[in-house]
């Protein structure tokens, strides 16, 4: 079974998440913001993480940058619902910064679980 850690700042949105994954299989680890996010990939090795790009503390795009400085083979998922700029723009800088995939909220559950699948595959 992969482990899975799903890193967004939205409660209901993270267990929404959650519980796609889990229904797809999967263990999943669910940090509410980028430091809990930081923390709980330091202390376990997650097989993929799922990081929403707008969050307060440290974004995404943050995130993903020190994932990538601690351990560069990290398969990462960015998400987004948008904010100031298009959802495309921040997805487009997130795999700029290292991620491998990006989704836009809000998510399809077989889409997310596809996407997750392939990913690990890789």
């Amino acid at each position: 079974m992969s482990n899975i850690l799903v890193i967004d700042d939205n409660a209901s949105v993270r267990k929404a998440i959650t519980l796609m994954l889990e229904d797809g299989g999967f263990h999943v680890t669910a940090a509410k913001d980028g430091s809990e996010g930081l923390n709980a990939f330091a202390a376990g090795s997650p097989d993929l993480v799922l990081v929403d790009i707008i969050m307060p503390d440290k974004d995404g795009i943050e995130i993903i940058r020190e994932m990538r400085q601690t351990r560069p083979a990290t398969k990462i998922i960015a998400m987004t619902g948008g904010g100031r700029l298009s959802n495309l723009d921040f997805l487009k800088m997130a795999r700029a910064f290292g991620a491998v995939e990006t989704l836009a909220k809000p998510i399809d559950p077989d889409d997310l679980v596809a996407r997750v699948r392939a990913c690990l595959a890789t």
